[in-house]
């Protein structure tokens, strides 16, 4: 075993770890946000674990990459910002998977300050269930995660 290429990756992955919660502490302090802690989404993960884990792997992809990671980190983590339970709650406005995100980026809107990146992750993070296209790179790797995590929060 290699160890200084295990510890190289271990402290590694803990300094992307701590750069991510810088990302998003702000957000995370926040009511709203917090809220999300109480409505279960996928089996038993709660609607806030399931978008810290997007917005964790999206954090990752998009820094790999180039990208607005930070962007990616707050979308991320606002994408299901919808504050309901969608098992028992049924919406006027149509199907959850189809009128979520549009919930979502209202609520955002409502308490943070979102550049256009972060408007279209969270407005477009169903693509392609709803069929407008991402305009960014950065919303196209959070739509990926958040049905990677999805996936794997169900299975």
């Amino acid at each position: 075993m290699d160890f200084v290429k295990i510890f190289g990756r271990l402290r590694s992955e803990r300094s992307a770890f701590i750069e991510h919660q810088n990302c998003i502490s702000e957000l995370l302090e926040h009511e709203a946000v917090k809220t999300m802690d109480m409505f279960r989404h996928h089996k038993e993960t709660s609607c806030l674990d399931h978008c810290q884990r997007v917005s964790y792997y999206s954090y990752k992809v998009c820094r790999f990459f180039g990208l607005d990671y930070v962007s990616a980190a707050r979308g991320g983590l606002l994408h299901d910002l919808f504050l309901y339970d969608w098992r028992t709650t049924k919406r006027d406005e149509g199907l959850h998977a189809f009128v979520h995100a549009d919930i979502a980026l209202t609520n955002a809107l409502e308490h943070f300050h979102l550049n256009d990146r972060e408007k279209d992750i969270i407005q477009k993070h169903m693509w392609p269930v709803t069929l407008e296209r991402p305009k960014f790179m950065e919303s196209f790797v959070v739509s990926i995660m958040d049905k990677y995590c999805a996936f794997v929060e169900l299975f």
